[in-house]
């Protein structure tokens, strides 16, 4: 249904995010219609590992001014992946 680099829009590089990764868990943006196992299913295509989890959630936009004129940011969705235990994403080991 929807190519794998099309639902994975970027790795999410954090403090928080690095946290996570010492158990096991890794922070992506998403595509905002993307379900849970099509991120499953792209994220075991692009990396080649086994996903055990994911947890998705739906970011709000934050309400910001430049002077007059008021708006507000995207909105986008978070994905939070747990792989297989000893399994890692070589995108993130160049910390």
């Amino acid at each position: 249904m929807y190519d794998a680099r099309n639902i994975i829009i970027r790795p999410i590089v954090s403090e928080k995010s690095y946290a996570l990764m010492e158990l096991n868990r890794y922070t992506f943006e998403v595509d905002k219609h993307a379900s849970k196992p099509h991120i499953a299913q792209a994220i075991e295509e692009i990396f080649g590992v086994t996903v055990k989890g994911v947890n998705t959630i739906n970011v709000p936009g934050k309400p910001r001014r430049l002077r007059y004129s008021k708006g507000v940011t995207r909105t986008w969705k978070k994905a939070i992946v747990t792989l297989k235990a000893g399994e890692k994403i070589d995108l993130f080991e160049g910390r």
